[in-house]
């Protein structure tokens, strides 16, 4: 029985794994969604539902300042503590052997905003990006917010930042199925809202393949079960065919994942 066991348990991971892949849980977030050392009021029941059940999450502060780590850690500690008890690490106190022994062990992953290109060329220097997309692809639920949202899409089109570091591949994790565009101007601002909604549609123009999803400050969009619906705040979809703004709780079905 225990050679059985022993013989059977590398297909049942497969299975397991198989099963995972085709329904990744991942949230992204245009942005600024931090109230002090808490997650803003708007996102927390969001927040609650993708991270049920998560008790050490690891946090990947790479596109932020080094300087500016320890003290992002203690607010996302404390944010994650009120959100749902969890535990809270940054990647950056450890060695890169910690590193990689924290992503495979947490049972949850948020990274942060700051520089999109400084975040996406450490993944890749790392080899953390291999790393994350398994994890998520495992099961392993995902949080992003602006460059961390940017990382998550299919490819860093639209980011907003200013392309101060070098990187491999405008490819990056590819667990969510679209280009993400954080910090939307709200249609109020029509100067704004106009500016960038004209710069979506030149991008647009020149890769009229892709989709571009919008969200504004605090809005969350959310792929779980292999659908995708916008959870908070405003969000917009663009493709080459034109834009239409989205409505809360509604599902997305031109990013829906075939399983």
């Amino acid at each position: 029985m225990h050679f059985l066991r022993r013989l059977l348990l590398p297909c049942f991971l497969l299975i397991a794994a198989s099963v995972h892949a085709a329904s990744p849980s991942v949230l992204v977030c245009g942005g600024n969604m931090m109230k002090g050392n808490h997650f803003a009021d708007s996102t927390l029941a969001v927040m609650r539902t993708h991270y049920a059940g998560c008790k050490r999450v690891a946090l990947v502060l790479n596109a932020s300042l080094p300087a500016e780590r320890d003290k992002m850690e203690v607010r996302l500690q404390e944010a994650f503590t009120h959100l749902n008890g969890a535990k809270a690490q940054s990647l950056h106190r450890l060695d890169p052997a910690g590193q990689q022994a924290l992503l495979e062990s947490a049972d949850g992953i948020f990274i942060g905003g700051g520089e999109t290109f400084v975040l996406l060329g450490d993944l890749y220097r790392t080899g953390q990006l291999e790393l994350i997309r398994a994890r998520v692809a495992a099961g392993v639920p995902y949080g992003g917010s602006s460059a961390g949202a940017n990382v998550a899409g299919l490819l860093i089109g639209t980011t907003n930042d200013f392309p101060v570091a070098e990187i491999p591949s405008r490819q990056s994790l590819g667990i969510f199925p679209a280009v993400i565009n954080p910090h939307h101007p709200a249609p109020e601002t029509k100067a704004d809202f106009d500016g960038r909604a004209g710069k979506i549609k030149i991008y647009l123009q020149f890769n009229p393949t892709e989709t571009v999803l919008a969200l504004g400050n605090t809005a969350v969009a959310r792929l779980h079960n292999g659908r995708v619906s916008l959870e908070a705040g405003q969000g917009w979809l663009y493709r080459a065919d034109g834009v239409r703004a989205l409505v809360i709780g509604e599902p997305v079905p031109e990013l829906a994942r075939k399983p």
